[in-house]
């Protein structure tokens, strides 16, 4: 054998290096000789083959650095050489390296069927895209298999329509059927029923780890009339089959075309059908549809894995001082407007309750009364300052044109606006509490004597029941009040504003977001009758003691300035439809014409009012289309009964699409004759979202959860007009300063966008998009990656044959078969931590801006690898979130 020094690189992430000066010694030499061939010798392999293992050997353990020949089942054999922390290594390795030899001479004398020369890498893809359980394989799985057939047999039996169920198919049950068959088919069993031992029998060939055994499973599933042969009617139905349990309809319904492109790839000479080893060829040659990002630095990759070890501090204390101290520079900017606000309510609170323990009715109504009076007092503050989060235009404003934003997280407006209602809630329970409870019913009980001081505020006469207070004008406003904020307050709650809550017919149609947006209407009659609550007091009577209307004056004036600009430009910004189409997904794109002077940022959103569904409401809806291009496009997904009638309302003027055209219905204006009457559309806007802030940044990492893409989708198409455009500037197609007007440079040199999805027809709509980005982007500054959830991950039999024909079809014709652009698709979900890890060893020492807009159940996820990586990396993550 041959010893030479090899430095051994650990890839894993959960890891440490070991110490360097660990002795190792690297073995490498012929294990199988002269391999023997049966009767039947196959003419595919050599008479004679060597297989070499290249070992890592330390003081106290033995690791495989690198194979050579052989296929996967080699390299099995050779993991069996792995020891860790043998306490007797150099006498037993030999004794293995005999034992290994031997098997490995057996195998390649084996010849069950012929096989193809494999690469390494070829067969450990292929035995990957053959797995057919990805979870609990081997005899741990079986335990729980054996579990599920107890409760799942019929007389000691279990039924073929519950099989799928039983090995955990629970979402393929016609894949898991096919699955049944042929393993049945294998064995000669006819019958629909299979006891615990044939289960058992299925199970262990299921979760073979060998590739030719697997191999053979899914060519059974195929050849349905076992005749060992694969006919293009066979091939078409286990397309379709596949399709269907990845819920991909599109490729079900060109099955038959997709059929012919996999015949004319294995049967060249037209023979009509294909055998076993074409299959293989076709398993082994495919490219790798791995999402596994790989990078450009080994070395760095290896220290970055190091670095994000996660270390665990034995001390207390410590731990304790790490997290407070991650918690304050992560969130920093809320944790000071928070503690201002709640300082301000305290401030405010204290002051009123001291002011009224040192007045003659604290000696008749005690701390109730001071503990009203003070929240009285945070109730004007927050009514006053509830109006300025949802001032959009002077927020949009702030953070556009101020260095506010540096300081103050603007982002967050709508759900300061949530805590401050919050506030109010808890001002006006105590408030109303401590009166209805306490004050009053402590004044009914009065002696004469304690009544006296009353007098100047209640009257002569006492009071003497609870109806002289109701019935007074302090009494009746402030009831209608707490009943008007009452309703609005549930109805905005998510339960009821989402439909989420099972409730009768009855009372659902008073919920949703119709109801929320008419109730928080009724803040007008709420404001108007607290001035007027505010000013008829029993305890004050002199008009700067009143101070309702000063809290209010200013947050009133600045919000009604604000309704009135709005509808104003709302007025004049009517818009011309250039174009409607409806997409699969419930998705309605409308194309209009750009008001004149109308300037925006990506990212920004505008709201849209149709008198034609409602002459009141307003929604917003993030901008897809760029700054540079000469249209304005919005896209809405349908999720509420307002989308859901404007959907309605424009699908009537649409016509189902042409074969060269996207979508299920469209209306192009522009190119028609006979233009249909449409809708009369109003927008307003723009108005400032997190997205606008990407022209910060060189390097972006953009991740659109479904219909979450839309403002992120504007950005690509920004960044990729200013690609055109540099490229314009340098064939001198124009020039690169007009009139002394020097143009900003872009700042943004490297976007990587990540759309996850779970319908295959979401990618319609952005696919003109996706296919421009394919074709100008010639240096790949932006970096497409398109997710489909519903097709099962790599390394599933039940999308092998899917990564097969998108292999096929995009290698010959440049297609991707799931999403029907240029972009090939991913199957399942991200791996984000490898996503980061990308981008962290690409673009060492740089900021890097991180926009995700989506459902809110990734946030939290996004935000703690932002935090990670930039706190154990030199690369810096800044997250931006907008939840819909």
């Amino acid at each position: 054998m041959e010893i030479q020094e090899n430095q051994q690189e650990t890839w894993s992430e959960t890891e440490s290096r070991s110490s360097t000066s660990s002795r190792r010694a690297g073995f490498s030499g012929p294990l199988a000789t002269n391999k023997r061939n049966s009767s039947k010798k196959s003419s595919k392999y050599k008479e004679e083959e060597y297989v070499e293992i290249t070992l890592d050997v330390r003081d106290d353990s033995v690791s495989v650095q690198n194979i050579r020949g052989g296929d996967s089942e080699t390299a099995f054999l050779a993991s069996q050489l792995e020891r860790k922390n043998h306490p007797s290594l150099g006498s037993q390795l030999s004794l293995r390296l005999r034992q290994v030899s031997q098997e490995l001479k057996r195998i390649t004398s084996s010849n069950t069927f012929d096989k193809v020369d494999r690469s390494k890498s070829g067969a450990a893809r292929a035995l990957k895209g053959l797995k057919f359980m990805t979870k609990n394989v081997g005899t741990e799985g079986w335990s729980e298999v054996e579990a599920r057939f107890d409760k799942l047999a019929v007389d000691g039996l279990l039924p073929k329509n519950r099989f799928g169920q039983c090995i955990g198919m629970n979402e393929s049950s016609e894949f898991a059927s096919e699955l049944f068959d042929a393993l049945a088919r294998n064995r000669g069993i006819t019958s629909a029923s299979i006891s615990k031992a044939v289960l058992r029998e299925f199970w262990e060939q299921i979760t073979d780890q060998g590739f030719d055994a697997r191999l053979q499973i899914f060519f059974g599933m195929v050849d349905k009339n076992a005749d060992g042969r694969i006919t293009e009617e066979e091939v078409k139905e286990i397309i379709a089959l596949s399709a269907s349990a990845n819920k991909l309809s599109k490729i079900q319904e060109r099955a038959e075309e997709y059929a012919a492109l996999i015949m004319e790839e294995l049967d060249p000479d037209n023979l009509g059908y294909i055998e076993l080893y074409n299959l293989e060829m076709l398993l082994l040659q495919a490219p790798n549809q791995s999402t596994n990002l790989a990078t450009d630095s080994r070395i760095l990759s290896q220290v970055l894995s190091q670095r994000l070890v996660p270390t665990k501090d034995h001390n207390p204390i410590k731990r304790c001082y790490r997290k407070v101290a991650y918690f304050v520079e992560d969130n920093w900017k809320r944790i000071w407007v928070m503690a201002l606000w709640l300082g301000i309510c305290a401030g405010l609170f204290t002051w009123k309750f001291i002011q009224y323990k040192h007045r003659a009715v604290f000696d008749v109504m005690g701390y109730c009364v001071t503990t009203a009076k003070g929240a009285a007092e945070t109730t004007k503050f927050n009514m006053a300052l509830i109006l300025l989060p949802v001032c959009r235009n002077t927020i949009t404003w702030l953070r556009s044109k101020t260095k506010l934003g540096a300081v103050v997280p603007f982002d967050d407006n709508i759900n300061f606006h949530k805590v401050v209602a919050f506030g109010i809630a808890i001002g006006v329970g105590l408030h109303a509490g401590a009166h209805l409870t306490c004050d009053f019913p402590r004044l009914l009980h009065a002696t004469d004597e304690e009544y006296e001081p009353m007098k100047p505020f209640f009257g002569d006469d006492r009071p003497n029941n609870y109806w002289w207070f109701v019935k007074g004008t302090e009494g009746w406003t402030g009831v209608v009040m707490v009943v008007l904020m009452a309703i609005a307050y549930i109805l905005a709650q998510p339960w009821f504003r989402r439909n989420r809550l099972n409730l009768p017919t009855t009372l659902k149609k008073l919920t949703g977001f119709n109801a929320f947006w008419y109730s928080h209407h009724l803040f007008v009659i709420v404001y108007a009758l607290f001035i007027v609550h505010g000013y008829y007091l029993y305890l004050s009577k002199k008009w700067y003691k009143k101070t309702t209307w000063m809290y209010l004056a200013i947050p009133m004036g600045l919000y009604a300035c604000e309704r009135l600009i709005r509808a104003f430009r709302s007025g004049y910004k009517s818009v011309r439809i250039l174009k409607v189409a409806v997409y699969p997904g419930n998705v309605l794109a409308l194309h209009m014409s750009k008001p004149q002077g109308f300037r925006y940022t990506s990212g920004q959103y505008i709201f849209v009012n149709c008198s034609a569904v409602s002459q009141f409401q307003w929604h917003p809806f993030s901008i897809t289309s760029a700054p540079g291009d000469d249209y304005l496009s919005i896209h809405i997904r349908t999720l509420g009964d307002w989308t859901a009638q404007l959907k309605a309302v424009f699908s009537k003027v649409c016509q189902p699409a042409s074969s060269n055209q996207s979508g299920l219905l469209r209306a192009d204006i522009a190119s028609s004759d006979n233009k249909p009457r449409l809708p009369k559309l109003l927008i307003d806007g723009p108005y400032g979202a997190p997205a606008q802030d990407y022209k910060n940044y060189d390097v972006l990492l953009l991740v659109g959860l479904g219909i979450g893409a839309t403002p992120l989708i504007s950005i690509v198409k920004d960044v990729l007009n200013n690609i055109k455009q540099q490229k314009e500037i340098e064939e001198g197609m124009v020039e690169s300063g007009i009139k002394g007007n020097k143009r900003k440079p872009f700042a943004t040199k490297r976007a990587y966008f990540y759309w996850v999805t779970r319908e295959q027809g979401s990618f319609e709509w952005f696919r003109g998009v996706m296919n421009e980005v394919a074709d100008y982007d010639q240096d790949r500054v932006i970096e497409l990656h398109n997710y489909c959830t519903s097709v099962y991950e790599e390394g599933d039999a039940r999308s092998a044959l899917i990564a097969m024909l998108q292999s096929l079809q995009h290698a010959k014709n440049g297609v991707d078969v799931v999403s029907e652009t240029r972009v090939k698709t991913h199957f399942a979900r991200p791996n984000w931590r490898k996503v980061f890890k990308h981008v962290a060893v690409n673009y060492p020492n740089q900021k890097v801006g991180v926009f995700y807009c989506g459902a809110p159940g990734l946030t939290g996820e996004l935000r703690r690898l932002a935090q990670d990586f930039s706190r154990k990396t030199t690369t810096k993550f800044d997250f931006h979130k907008e939840n819909f």
